[in-house]
């Protein structure tokens, strides 16, 4: 069962997802938090597979809640709500250490296949988004150059698992990355761990990140 605690301050929002999330045979919504200190301690308290995080509320809002989850060290993934797909904290909080992030209008097939997709260890990114992201990272990196630190620690990966960092960076998913490289999903998915691991990174969402921040992946790249 995936255990799910549902973060956000209209309860409306909270009881429709809850119900569409329980409804689901391998789910089960475990608490709901009406704001992000409330969601913090949910999570050392209940230990969640995945956290469905609202941006705005108040007292923590989702972007500093988030920090909080992934720095603690637990195992939740964070999926961050929005109204918006342009809300400009979503940058921050994929950056913070979210995994992705859902429109408050999926249908309830999307929310659960998020929140499954999460779970498994998956980016959750909207191919608009992707590419609005990309700008904005390199934007960033632009305007300081490339990181030196951040280009050395990828001289600690391998030829391939260069390769696949980069591909991870541009959204495909273990079996396109399969694809891509003639390989079978499994090697793809023993190379993005050992990538993860070399990197000090949480999830393939980071190692997005990571890759767009160090400027091994460009816009058009």
């Amino acid at each position: 069962m995936i255990r799910v605690v549902i973060t956000d301050d209209q309860v409306m929002v909270r009881e429709g997802f809850s119900v569409l999330l329980n409804a689901q045979p391998d789910m089960e919504v475990v608490g709901e938090a009406v704001d992000g200190r409330e969601a913090v301690e949910q999570v050392a308290a209940l230990a969640p597979d995945v956290v469905l995080m609202d941006i705005r509320m108040p007292r923590l809002n989702g972007l500093e809640a988030t920090r909080e989850i992934c720095a603690s060290g637990a195992a939740a993934k964070v999926l961050i709500l929005t109204t918006y797909d342009l809300d400009e904290y979503v940058y921050q909080a994929l950056r913070a250490g979210a995994s992705g992030f859902l429109l408050k209008d999926a249908s309830a097939r999307q929310l659960a296949d998020g929140v499954r997709t999460v779970a498994g260890g998956e980016a959750l990114l909207a191919p608009a988004v992707t590419r609005r992201l990309i700008v904005e990272f390199s934007r960033l990196a632009g305007q300081s150059g490339p990181r030196v630190p951040l280009l050395e620690r990828i001289g600690d990966l391998t030829e391939r698992e260069t390769q696949v960092l980069a591909l991870v960076a541009q959204g495909l998913s273990n079996g396109e990355i399969a694809a891509e490289l003639v390989v079978a999903e499994s090697t793809v998915k023993t190379h993005v761990s050992r990538v993860l691991v070399k990197l000090g990174l949480r999830d393939r969402t980071q190692a997005a990140v990571f890759a767009y921040e160090s400027g091994l992946v460009t816009p058009g790249g």
